[in-house]
């Protein structure tokens, strides 16, 4: 993950300064010659990353394992496998930065400088791309439960994948363009040189609407109209998958508020404390990264009840987690087929 900093420079193309926000120097005073281990916020982050990291790679590849090789492929699999691979993928690259916030030396050269902060956009974006194309699933499935059993394909479910990695990544790709390193004294920084403050709002506030606050409005009309299908229906007798995908979204939504809140707030740095920015900066994207390792971890204790489960595998409570969305769906989509057959009015 990356860590924020500002620093202050003169941008040779404006006659003012402006802020550039730099996820991965933790300090404000290149000039003093300090560790990442003699200050407890920095090293008590630091330690937090490598726990995440350690969860993340590890829980995250047990459900790639699961869900890709030990479960029938089905459309359900299909999305959680690919948040599954986002999320490791964004675990992997944290060894990079956890270093560079021990060392608070960018040691890896420019192209892992601006992969690292490229890995971590495609997350954020796949992710939330991911949640809408399930939530969309979900309210076909329940609105139009025979056209649904008759269209939901594990085909179809694979392109709407490709195509929201293929938006993701491009919606990454600022972190390819302005992301660069700089020399300071006696060490490396890993930063982002916007070149003026319009390209760093409009970056920010591209961001901000296209993977959080429009996906989530698009998400929230989803699951209302869910809400008052299953209301009038009642013919899903299990509601283990919504809760599922609920934990999803809700943990979504409180990982990356943060994160967000405090980049539209260091647009107007002159209003606020700049320490108080950059130490909600610092919180902010310690708490985004937690997202990709508490996924994994919903799977586990959300499947089934954890108290009845508690002594069985860790691997069969996964399997269950994502596996007991099909039977459901198909348990759904069944009882819809035979009500229409005998005339009902219900769908």
């Amino acid at each position: 993950m990356e860590y924020s900093n500002i620093i202050y420079h003169y941008d040779q193309d404006y006659d003012y300064n402006y802020t550039d926000l730099n996820f991965t120097v933790p300090e404000f005073d290149y000039e003093n010659n300090k560790t990442c281990f003699k200050e407890m916020s920095c090293a008590t982050l630091l330690f937090v990353n490598v726990l995440m990291f350690v969860l993340g790679v590890s829980g995250n590849a047990v459900v790639i394992w699961i869900a890709g090789f030990k479960m029938k492929r089905t459309v359900n699999t299909t999305w959680y496998l690919s948040l599954a691979v986002s999320d490791f993928l964004f675990c992997a690259c944290l060894p990079f930065n956890i270093t560079n916030m021990a060392t608070e030396d960018w040691i890896f050269g420019l192209v892992m400088c601006k992969l690292t902060s490229f890995v971590l956009f495609l997350n954020m974006f796949s992710s939330i791309f991911l949640l809408v194309a399930i939530s969309a699933d979900r309210c076909l499935s329940v609105v139009f439960p025979v056209w649904a059993q008759n269209h939901r394909t594990n085909r179809k479910a694979s392109v709407v994948v490709v195509v929201s990695w293929l938006l993701a990544g491009g919606l990454s790709v600022p972190s390819l363009v302005f992301r660069d390193t700089a020399e300071h004294p006696g060490r490396t920084v890993c930063l982002n040189r916007y070149r003026g403050p319009h390209n760093h709002q409009a970056v920010a506030v591209t961001r901000f609407l296209s993977g959080f606050v429009l996906p989530f409005l698009f998400i929230m009309v989803c699951y209302s109209i869910i809400i008052i299908r299953l209301r009038t229906n009642r013919m899903t007798r299990s509601s283990k998958p919504f809760k599922v995908m609920s934990a999803l979204i809700a943990t979504f939504f409180l990982c990356w508020l943060p994160y967000h809140v405090f980049v539209l707030l260091e647009q107007h740095l002159h209003l606020y404390d700049p320490k108080v920015i950059h130490i909600g900066l610092q919180v902010g994207t310690t708490v985004a990264t937690a997202n990709s390792f508490l996924n994994p971890v919903l799977y586990v204790f959300m499947g089934n009840d954890f108290k009845q489960r508690f002594r069985s595998s860790m691997l069969s409570k996964m399997a269950n987690a994502i596996g007991e969305e099909g039977r459901t769906t198909s348990r759904y989509l069944s009882r819809s087929s035979s009500m229409e057959g005998r005339g009902s009015t219900h769908i």
